[in-house]
């Protein structure tokens, strides 16, 4: 399979694991339904992955799995502290600290507990495969890898549709650089579903405990 049909699929199961929730007939429904399908998506592009030998250019060399263990979980910390700089950044030019997103996500934990799975760990996963193996992926066929790592963070920036444009487009950059560091996928998705679950616990802790 090539790296522009692999790429194509995994576009498409977002696109259709994004989309299921409107099917649902009620709010809570609706939760059900995200959590089971961003899951379900998350687990369809592990399996497409692996069921495809196409590699891209930065992929070929060979990263021991105690180096991706430490980028991985070294990059929760440094996406922490990148999250953190840029907010303040953003701050300053007057754009609100409360990040929307967020807000939303962790208002469908407290009303349903099960759906922290898809914000944790079926969202970050599917995005890793989409924004960082997917996009690049397209880009990287045509020796364009620094390009498809720039509109892949845009793209990745202005899905999240919160204002926070540079905040998410520094951590889709920064989740590119790691994956592109090891060469693995694994890498960025360790960071961000390990940012996203750390992110989650803090906040829930925090509302629970006022």
């Amino acid at each position: 399979m090539s790296i522009k049909k692999y790429s194509f699929l995994t576009i498409l199961l977002y696109i259709a694991a994004f989309f299921a929730p409107i099917f649902a007939t009620t709010s809570q429904a609706s939760t059900t339904t995200t959590t089971v399908s961003y899951l379900l998506g998350a687990v369809l592009m592990i399996f497409l992955y692996y069921n495809q030998s196409a590699k891209l250019t930065f992929e070929k060399g060979h990263s021991s799995l105690i180096s991706i263990l430490f980028w991985g979980i070294g990059g929760i910390f440094l996406a922490i502290f990148l999250q953190t700089l840029v907010m303040q950044v953003e701050q300053f030019f007057g754009i609100p600290i409360e990040s929307q997103n967020t807000q939303n996500i962790l208002q469908l934990v407290l009303r349903q507990p099960l759906f922290a799975l898809a914000a944790m760990v079926g969202g970050p996963i599917m995005e890793e495969f989409v924004f960082r193996r997917a996009l690049i992926g397209i880009f990287d066929s045509f020796s364009l890898t620094w390009l498809g790592i720039v509109i892949s963070s845009l793209i990745f920036a202005f899905i999240h549709q919160d204002g926070h444009l540079l905040l998410y487009f520094s951590l889709g950059f920064f989740f590119s650089l790691l994956y592109k560091k090891t060469g693995k996928i694994w890498t960025s998705m360790i960071s961000h579903v390990g940012m996203n679950s750390l992110v989650v616990i803090v906040n829930f802790i925090v509302i629970n405990g006022n």
